[in-house]
């Protein structure tokens, strides 16, 4: 039988739908021009809020190759540059997070304040043509939206509280954020494409029965729905009395996994929360960071159970997101077709892949 080679239509209804092709998923053309247009053109999550309240306080990030710093400045204004010195493009800050008066770049010294201004270049006497108000750090736009710090590289397309409209309308209807705190986190590479790992998150719980029998034990996989708006996707299901690490951790009367284009999750239990992010490290690699956090006041054992939970079901996840990958490259297979039932927020993913890759 051949291999159905039919290119990708994002017109086409969900029923008639095919998957993007294979070549999407290791061709290293596709993975530049997401970086450039995708990471580099949409808000991307960077951080907490916390850890950025007083002036001295950054934070740092990668995004997909671009690193970035976000810092409060001694006028209180939050600012978001790109962490590269405009001398021989080192970094400034190394350092997940923490405190500073200034800016210094450790390789050469030169020096900005915390607006980005450049202050000090050490031994450049006798350079011509050179003005310091010329070689500030090149700033980036950013925005603070819940207990999260968001950036984004280019000319941002919308602001903030449209991209990821209706997750924030949801949240404040059902007071999501609030009186939570951060745990801890969990970095995991994994041997497959970025887009692998967001197909298997976005698939409707089509595939929680077969790879997570403990978290299909608290699922009502009867009652699961999936919607689909703007930049995000919703999947939710409500909870059911279970046996085990996952019926004592995933607690309340609904499970609800947000998605926002492209790489960023929240997956909320009554009192247990986490958040994903994946980035691409190249084609056939990248990493997921996850967040956890728990309601003020919840008992220590409870967030360590609920952690190892998390570790499980990632460990699951990894295992069949590197299958796929392996499988992705063989020559019986370039494109696949969606549930109609399922997986309406896979096919949503990849018509905004479309969109921005073609745009």
């Amino acid at each position: 039988m051949p291999v159905d080679r039919t290119p990708f239509d994002p017109s086409l209804p969900l029923e008639l739908a095919r998957t993007i092709p294979n070549s999407w998923y290791f061709d290293t053309t596709v993975l530049e021009r997401e970086r450039r247009s995708i990471f580099g053109g949409t808000w991307q999550c960077v951080g907490r809020t916390e850890l950025v309240a007083n002036a001295g306080d950054y934070l740092t990030a990668d995004i997909a190759g671009e690193p970035v710093l976000v810092v409060r400045g001694d006028d209180g204004i939050l600012r978001a540059f790109f962490n590269v010195c405009r001398h021989r493009a080192a970094p400034l800050l190394t350092k997940p997070c923490g405190n500073a008066g200034k800016l210094r770049c450790r390789y050469h010294g030169w020096t900005y304040d915390l607006a980005g201004r450049l202050l000090g270049t050490p031994e450049f006497e006798g350079v011509r043509d050179f003005e310091k108000d010329d070689h500030g750090l090149v700033g980036i736009f950013v925005n603070t939206w819940g207990p999260f710090v968001w950036v984004c590289a280019g000319e941002p397309r919308e602001p903030l509280a449209d991209f990821l409209s209706p997750f924030p309308e949801w949240a404040d209807r059902r007071n999501a954020f609030t009186n939570f705190e951060w745990h801890a986190r969990r970095e995991y590479d994994l041997a497959c494409n970025w887009k692998v790992y967001i197909d298997n998150y976005l698939d409707g719980g089509y595939h929680v029965n077969t790879v997570h029998p403990g978290l299909a034990g608290v699922l009502d996989y009867r009652e699961y729905t999936t919607s689909a708006h703007g930049h995000t996707a919703l999947q939710c299901s409500p909870l059911v009395p279970a046996e085990g690490e996952a019926g004592r951790t995933r607690v309340g009367d609904l499970a609800a996994y947000w998605w926002v284009f492209p790489n960023f999750m929240a997956n909320l239990y009554g009192i247990a929360m986490d958040t994903n992010l994946v980035f691409p490290l190249g084609t056939d690699r990248c990493r997921v960071v996850f967040d956890f956090y728990f309601a003020t006041g919840t008992p220590e054992a409870f967030m360590n159970e609920s952690v190892r939970v998390a570790e499980q079901v990632q460990a699951e996840d990894v295992g069949i997101c590197e299958e796929v990958q392996r499988g992705l490259r063989s020559s019986a297979f370039v494109s696949g077709r969606f549930s109609a039932k399922r997986e309406n927020a896979g096919y949503h993913f990849h018509k905004l892949l479309a969109k921005h890759l073609t745009n």
